[in-house]
C-alpha cells in the first residue's frame, strides 16, 4: 500500500492506494514549505486527514507539492511526513507530479494554471527545461493571483465601468481600505488575490471580465509557452483556474497555435497510474 499526495497553494489531494486501486481519497489544506513550518505541516496532516490514513500499513509515501523544488525545503516536508507515517518518503515538485500524472513516460509540455502558474518540457523521465514562473509579484501570468491582482487594481483605481465597480463591492462587501489590508498585511497574499477570480467567473458575460481573463492567458502563452518547442509537442494543463476558464484558455492557445492535449483539475489520478 502506498500514499500519494499532490499539493498546490490552496489544497492537497491525497490517495491511499492498494495494489493499484484507490482505497480512500481525502483533501487537506495546501502544504508549502515556503509558507508553512515543519510543525504547521505536521499539524495540518494530523488534524485534516482521516484516521484510516494513519492506520494503513504503508510501504511508501510520494508527495508532490508547490514550493518543493528546493532540497532544503523538501526536507521540511519530508521530515513532517516521516514523523506522521513513519515510512520511506519521497518529496518532489508539483510540476514533476504534473508531468508524471499527465504524461507518464511520454515527452511533452506541462503547465500548472491555478493560484500560480508554472510550465516545463518533460522528456519522459525528467524536466529538462523550465521557464521560471517568478511568483505572483514578478510573474505567474494567467494564474488566479495574476487575474485577481489586475481586477483589484482596476476596481480600486476606478478604471472599469461604474456598473462593474458597484457589483464588485456589492458582491464582496469590502471597502477599499479592507482590500488593501487583506493584500498587504495578511499572510499568503497570492491566495488572497486569487479568491477574487470568483467575480470574473460569475460575470463572464461582461466584456471587461472576459477580456481580462483572455488577455491574462495570452500573456501566459507569450511569456512562457513560446519558449518551448510548442509546435512539436502537445501541452497538458492542470489546475482549477485552467478548468474554470477552459473556453477562454483554449481560445488563447489557438491564437498561438498551441495544441492542448488535455486539461485536468488535478494530476492525482495519473499519479496513481504512474506509481502503480
Amino acid at each position: 500500500m502506498i500514499l500519494i499526495a499532490g499539493s498546490g497553494s490552496t489544497h492537497t489531494d491525497w490517495a491511499l492506494v492498494d495494489r493499484g486501486q484507490v482505497v480512500e481519497r481525502a483533501e487537506t489544506a495546501g502544504l508549502n514549505p515556503y509558507f508553512h513550518t515543519r510543525r504547521e505541516i505536521s499539524h495540518i496532516i494530523r488534524l485534516e486527514l482521516p484516521e484510516n490514513f494513519f492506520k494503513a500499513k504503508l510501504e511508501h509515501v510520494f508527495f508532490y507539492g508547490s514550493g518543493c523544488a528546493n532540497p532544503d525545503k523538501n526536507k521540511v516536508v519530508e521530515s513532517s511526513l516521516v514523523a506522521q507515517f513513519r515510512t520511506p518518503t519521497e518529496v518532489h515538485s508539483d510540476l514533476l507530479g504534473g508531468c508524471r500524472g499527465m504524461l507518464q513516460h511520454n515527452p511533452g509540455l506541462v503547465a500548472l494554471i491555478s493560484t500560480g502558474t508554472n510550465s516545463c518540457f518533460y522528456d519522459g523521465e525528467r524536466i529538462v527545461k523550465n521557464v521560471l514562473p517568478c511568483g505572483y509579484i514578478l510573474g505567474d501570468e494567467g494564474s488566479g493571483s495574476y487575474m485577481g491582482k489586475l481586477l483589484l487594481s482596476d476596481v480600486l483605481k476606478e478604471l472599469v465601468p461604474p456598473n462593474i465597480i458597484t457589483r464588485f463591492y456589492d458582491d464582496f462587501k469590502l471597502t477599499p481600505d479592507q482590500i488593501m489590508d487583506m493584500v498587504y498585511t495578511h499572510p499568503r497574499a497570492n491566495n488572497t488575490l486569487a479568491q477574487f477570480t470568483t467575480f470574473l467567473q460569475d460575470h463572464l458575460d461582461m466584456d471587461y471580465c472576459r477580456k481580462l481573463v483572455y488577455e491574462s492567458f495570452l500573456t501566459f502563452f507569450r511569456r512562457n509557452i513560446t519558449a518551448y518547442d510548442y509546435e512539436k509537442y502537445p501541452l497538458c494543463i492542470i489546475g482549477g483556474t485552467a478548468c474554470n476558464f477552459r473556453a477562454l484558455l483554449e481560445q488563447a492557445a489557438e491564437e498561438f497555435g498551441v495544441k492542448i492535449a488535455k486539461i485536468e483539475p488535478s494530476a492525482i489520478n495519473g499519479l496513481v497510474q504512474y506509481h502503480s
